[in-house]
Order: C-alpha cells, then structure tokens, then sequence
C-alpha cells in the first residue's frame, strides 16, 4: 500500500489523510434506545457484516510549515487498534516529526497511542493539546474515586498521557488552537469533549470526534446513546444540533468512527431522518 491509498482530502492549504488505527468491539447492550436486534438490522443493511466492529480514525493534517494529528488512537489497549504508528509510516510520515497532537478528547482509544507500551512518549517532538476541563476531569481524584470499576484504566490511561507529556502539555478553553484550526464545543460525551474545525482557502471541514460510535445507526437515529457518553441526554442533544448543521451547510465531515472511509457529508431526507454519504 502507497500513501495514495490513504483517504485523504484537500482543504485550501491544508491536507488531511485518514490515519486508521484498527478497530475495536463494543457490545449493542451499551447501546440506550434501540433494541440490540434493530441495531443489528441497522448494521446488516447498511453491509456491514461485522455488526459489533467501532473503527478507530486519526487525522493528519498538513500544511502551514505544520505536521498535526488529530487523536492517537487506542495504541493496542485491550488490544484496542493499534496500527497508527505502522499506518503513519504508510502515509510518508515518521512519529518523530508531528509537532501537535490535538485531542477531541481522552477516552482510550483517543489517547492510547501518545505513549507506548514502555512507558516513553510515542511523538517526541510534539505538544499535547487538549480542552482544560477536558484534563482537570481526567486529573480529579474525586472522580477517579466516583468511577466505576470497568472505567479505571480510562483514567490510568489520560494520566499517563498527560504525565508522559506534561512538559509539552497546552489547554485550552475556546477559539483558534492553531492557525486556522477551531475549536467545536461538542458537550456530553465527556467533560471537555471537543471537535475542530478547518478553514483554509474558502473550505472548510469539521472533525466531530465521537458524536457518532455507530454511523450507520446513529446518524439516522440521534436518540441512540452508547454507555460511553457521561451525558447521554446532552450527548443526544448534541448530536442532533450538529446534524442539522452539518446537512444544513454541507460540511465536509471527518469522525473518528466514521468508516475506513473517513470523510462524509450528512444528508437531511424529507422525512427528517439523517444519513450519511462517504467520499469515494
């Protein structure tokens, strides 16, 4: 494979390629609002025969003497993706020259891949940028002390990363993170989950993070939360809101769990159900 096959889509001056990191599996029970059957049917036809499957997107951006990528992948925890490093080095790019990493948000198969399995910074040269309440949750020992069970690796995991790259860590609270690169509150996944929007040369594209784990049953089925959000409710109304903005202006959309695809448009149907259409 050569880095032409990689989806990769221009945006002015900027040039962003889909970086995938493999998969991970989750359950239909953690689904809220639909039946684990009807999220099968959903799956089987939309062609989707591993129906369980969550692809893991990363996005490297290029442009403006800039070398970024957006999320790092799950690094292979709980043998979560894990291909990030190999499918960079596809796309002509080594570890070493990324100089920002911007994080949606730091759930484990965001954050995994900052660090490796020795513990050393998996990107040496680049800063950690992530939303301030986004990484004060992560660091709040009240709430590591509220957290379930099944969720404290997520919290030794965000630590890990935030310690690995505390001396090149950078918060922020809203606006330009940098050059023509946004920051999008999207509220109810986690505390300081965050999207990016891209401007350059008239164009623009909007990377949503996890507004989505399930494309093809989500997308037409907003009121469908998944376990992972610490707001289903805001996460729905969020959902929902960009949806409409999305279908509303045409935005070139890029998810971290849209398909191995990685770039659609969000399309409105006269019976006001959603859907998605993957650039070819």
């Amino acid at each position: 494979m050569s880095h032409l096959a990689l989806p990769s889509q221009p945006v002015g001056d900027f040039t962003i390629t889909a970086i995938s990191d493999g998969y991970l599996h989750a359950s239909f029970d953690f689904l809220a609002n639909i039946d684990p059957a009807e999220a099968s049917r959903m799956q089987e036809n939309a062609g989707i025969t591993d129906h369980t499957s969550i692809h893991i997107n990363c996005y490297l951006v290029r442009g403006g003497g800039r070398t970024i990528l957006i999320d790092a992948g799950a690094g292979g925890f709980k043998q979560w993706g894990g291909r990030l490093t190999a499918n960079l080095l596809l796309a002509g790019i080594h570890p070493s020259e990324i100089d920002a990493i911007l994080l949606t948000h730091a759930h484990p198969d965001h954050v995994g891949g900052v660090m490796n399995a020795s513990g050393e910074a998996v990107f040496p040269n680049a800063e950690l940028v992530a939303h301030h309440r986004e990484v004060a949750f992560w660091q709040d020992d009240g709430n590591l002390s509220r957290a379930p069970e099944r969720a404290l690796g997520n919290f030794l995991v965000a630590r890990q990363a935030f310690d690995g790259y505390r001396d090149r860590l950078r918060t922020f609270d809203a606006g330009e993170v940098l050059p023509g690169m946004t920051a999008v509150p999207l509220p109810g996944h986690t505390a300081g989950h965050t999207g990016y929007r891209l401007e350059s040369g008239g164009q623009n594209l909007l990377v949503w993070g996890d507004i989505v784990h399930f494309p093809e049953i989500q997308i037409p089925r907003p009121d469908v939360s998944i376990a992972f959000d610490q707001d289903a409710h805001l996460a729905a109304e969020t959902r929902t809101r960009l949806l409409d903005i999305a279908s509303s202006e045409n935005l070139l959309i890029a998810g971290m769990h849209l398909g191995e695809s990685a770039f659609g448009h969000i399309a409105r149907a006269a019976n006001g159900t959603y859907a998605v259409s993957y650039e070819k």
